[in-house]
């Protein structure tokens, strides 16, 4: 799994210590450093190499936007920055300056997750294709409870959204795994390769379809009805599975 390295910059001592507890309960992150100030940040990131900087906008003497251009201006590579506001007027300024995300204050933590899995697909995306097949994820961490839980990919079946949850449907001996997330937060950090969405309530594995219809998908006894606005992507899937 691909790590990225934080660093987090605010003069709140309240936001910054939400977002480095935020930056602890996701597997793909880890905390690096935090600063009260733009002008500690710049002298942090050149000591410690980081891949993402959570960046507050709003600071004295030295705002992010400034720390943001002036990392823009440096020839070594910097971090990718999302901005952390509570003024909605900077959006416009914080695309200017190649931002990854911006998130308005006060944020949940599937915003978050949301931005943070951005980055993530940005950073692998500019890996050489060897090395990121070299190091191709086998398993994703899924929230239950107040836990942390390893899902490995070949055992998921298929995953159905149930309003405010996903269940992911395993193989046996497992159980199903149940999680207070979105459907979308999902599919973004499933790799494409092994999973495709086909309904706006399921997920499915490919490797797992045992059988398709005209406008349905077995795996095993369960039926999966191919949602409309799927089903040219599937199409194109199961052309090249039969061809």
């Amino acid at each position: 799994m691909t790590i990225l390295k934080c660093i987090v910059v605010d003069d709140e001592p309240l936001a910054l210590k939400l977002v480095e507890t935020l930056i602890k309960q996701t597997p793909f992150l880890q905390l690096e450093g935090s600063c009260g100030s733009a002008v500690e940040a710049m002298q942090l990131i050149r000591k410690k190499p980081a891949d993402l900087l959570f960046l507050d906008i709003n600071m004295p003497n030295f705002s992010g936007l400034e720390l943001a251009r002036w990392m823009q201006q440096q020839p070594q590579p910097l971090p990718k920055v999302i901005f952390t506001t509570a003024y909605n007027h900077y959006a416009i300024e914080g695309y200017k300056v190649n931002a990854v995300d911006y998130l308005l204050k006060p944020f949940n933590y599937e915003e978050f997750l949301r931005a943070a899995t951005k980055a993530l697909h940005l950073v692998e995306s500019a890996t050489p294709a060897t090395t990121t097949a070299a190091a191709e994820e086998d398993a994703i961490f899924i929230k239950v409870e107040y836990q942390w839980v390893r899902v490995n990919y070949k055992d998921i079946l298929y995953i159905e959204g149930v309003k405010d949850y996903v269940r992911l449907h395993l193989g046996p001996p497992h159980q199903p795994v149940l999680s207070l997330t979105s459907l979308k937060t999902l599919e973004e950090r499933l790799p494409a390769t092994k999973f495709m969405r086909v309904h706006r309530s399921f997920i499915v594995s490919l490797d797992k379809i045992s059988a398709v219809g005209k406008n349905s998908l077995f795996i095993d006894k369960m039926e999966i009805t191919i949602g409309e606005q799927y089903r040219n992507t599937f199409k194109a899937f199961i052309d090249k599975w039969i061809s």
